[in-house]
């Protein structure tokens, strides 16, 4: 007998195969699931997910050094490192370029602030050698305008620059110029740079597009008509002592060549001291190698030199070095941070715990009054409970006073219980005590209390019976609470730096110190990156070890 049951796949009342209809509507079911969630995954992103990028990436970023000195840079990449007297003096050529242009722009200063970090005294030194550039400059001046009176006038500038095929050393000064003072410089500069004078005189070329784009873009004046920088002048003074640039002059015919010929032609009155020489004069730590050691090895747009500085270790120019004994702070501060969080977290749970447990075991009505009791201090300014503190444990405090007043403390002998880790621990355990208590309570509250007395009829001790049968059941509550208060008091900053002093401060108050005070993002940033991942290994742990399945606030 044949079989004539259709085979065919099974369809759904549309038509469809009926897999490919339930693929469809599952598929459907999910983007509405994501579009409901999508505000929160929105909100999560920008306010969490990318501060926290932007924090990592602050911590291995360091485009300064390169973006203000280019050329220098590059100069120095096949520098040895061992000697200052090994530096060429084309590398200090470019700096009087790449600073003297820094300086202009007031980004100089921001230099030298960030390669103090590293480096000692290195700050005053780009700052007041930024006010000193023209004095390089302007002996290669006198000698030009003696020469010819035509290098005086800004016109005549203009018209020996000017011309076509220049445009992409121009665009590459705007590049740079860019990304020296963090905007895009666009606009019309009113000014288009000669192929044939970039060619002939490359360092000039440079020296006065910088010129250009900024008198055009930044000071919105006529470029035609403006006087160039000293700058410019140091840069003619660079080609003009290249012999083949000296040979090619002679040869040139385009604008302004009679100028330059004329000053080929009085080359022997050109100032012949050379640019080393000239920043020695202005300031003798520009010979020090360890000065440009530190411009080298902090050149590179990535470094690791913040984290090694927030574990006390220093990159050096022959590699990674431990800081000076005097100078490693951060791993003491990271581990006393990790040590009085520990306590602050116990010593809150040996208070919390039975205040939690009469809250659970009172009448509502005289529960709530203690719970209102318990919210109280978040009614309160932390800045007001916090300097309540200091009020207290001040040597001649109330707490010292009470027990001058009771005999237990001799008045010569007053306790130190401020400017100190004592002062910070008391401080924060009163602090953050209701967010221990809190969930302990909300679990206390599930356990019924009959379990207790279940446990009393079949022949328990009082104390066997709630360590056998009522505190298990509050571990849950004491692993939510211990985790909210290890993690606020871990990056808790406020109180330490009011009643901690020197001996009680956290690694949260460098933070707190490098963002606002020494303006260090970078470390800043790698100190909050470490903070942030030995609070997930710690909490990895946790999960490990307890479980973060029965971490509850109740239920």
């Amino acid at each position: 007998m044949t079989d004539t049951t259709n085979s065919g796949p099974m369809l759904a009342a549309d038509g469809r195969p009926l897999k490919q209809s339930l693929a469809r509507a599952l598929r459907r079911q999910k983007i509405r699931a994501l579009m409901l969630i999508a505000p929160l995954l929105l909100f999560i992103m920008l306010t969490f997910i990318v501060p926290i990028g932007k924090m990592l990436l602050r911590s291995v970023q360091d485009h300064i050094v390169g973006n203000t000195l280019p050329g220098t840079v590059e100069a120095l990449e096949d520098w040895d490192g061992q000697s200052a007297e090994s530096l060429d003096d084309a590398v200090f050529q470019n700096l009087f370029i790449d600073l003297f242009k820094a300086a202009e722009a007031k980004e100089h200063t921001k230099l030298g602030t960030r390669l103090n970090y590293e480096q000692t005294g290195i700050s005053s030194l780009f700052r007041t050698t930024g006010r000193n550039l023209d004095d390089i400059g302007e002996p290669f001046q006198d000698w030009l305008e003696d020469t010819d009176a035509r290098f005086k006038e800004g016109a005549f500038w203009f018209e020996l620059m000017s011309g076509t095929g220049g445009e992409a050393v121009l665009e590459e000064r705007r590049d740079l110029w860019a990304a020296l003072v963090g905007e895009g410089m666009a606009g019309d500069i009113g000014f288009s740079l000669s192929g044939d004078v970039a060619e002939l005189l490359p360092w000039t070329a440079k020296a006065y597009s910088d010129w250009a784009i900024y008198t055009a873009i930044a000071d919105e004046d006529v470029v035609a008509e403006e006087d160039p920088w000293e700058a410019v002048y140091g840069a003619l003074a660079i080609d003009m002592r290249n012999p083949e640039t000296l040979a090619a002059i002679a040869n040139y015919s385009g604008p302004g060549a009679d100028a330059l010929q004329a000053a080929v032609a009085n080359i022997d009155a050109m100032p012949t001291t050379t640019f080393r020489e000239a920043f020695a004069a202005e300031d003798e730590d520009w010979l020090s190698v360890d000065n440009w050691r530190t411009i080298s090895v902090y050149s590179p747009n990535y470094t690791m030199g913040y984290f090694l500085n927030s574990i006390d270790m220093e990159l050096g120019f022959d590699g990674v070095q431990a800081r000076p004994e005097n100078q490693q702070i951060y791993m003491k501060l990271f581990v006393r941070t990790l040590k009085m969080s520990v306590i602050i977290t116990l010593s809150c749970i040996l208070l919390g715990y039975p205040v939690a447990w009469i809250l659970a075991n009172l009448p509502a009505r005289s529960a709530n009054i203690l719970m209102i009791l318990v919210l109280l201090p978040f009614w309160t300014s932390l800045l007001v409970r916090t300097s309540a503190w200091k009020v207290l444990l001040q040597q001649q405090g109330v707490i010292n006073d009470l027990l001058v007043w009771l005999g237990f403390v001799d008045d010569a002998n007053r306790l130190i219980l401020m400017n100190n880790s004592t002062g910070t621990i008391i401080a924060m355990t009163h602090i953050l005590l209701p967010f221990m208590i809190l969930p302990l309570y909300s679990v206390m509250k599930t356990i019924p209390p009959s379990y207790l007395r279940a446990a009393k009829s079949l022949g328990a001790t009082n104390w066997t019976a709630f360590w056998r049968v009522y505190f298990p059941q509050s571990v849950p509550g004491i692993g939510a609470g211990s985790i909210l208060v290890f993690i606020l008091a871990i990056g808790y900053y406020i109180t330490p730096e009011i009643v901690g002093g020197t001996d009680g401060v956290f690694i949260s108050n460098r933070i707190a110190y490098h963002i606002s005070s020494s303006l260090n993002w970078g470390l800043a940033a790698a100190l909050g990156t470490i903070l942030l991942a030995v609070v997930l290994i710690l909490y990895w742990l946790y999960d490990k070890i307890v479980g973060i399945d029965n971490v509850k606030l109740g239920g």
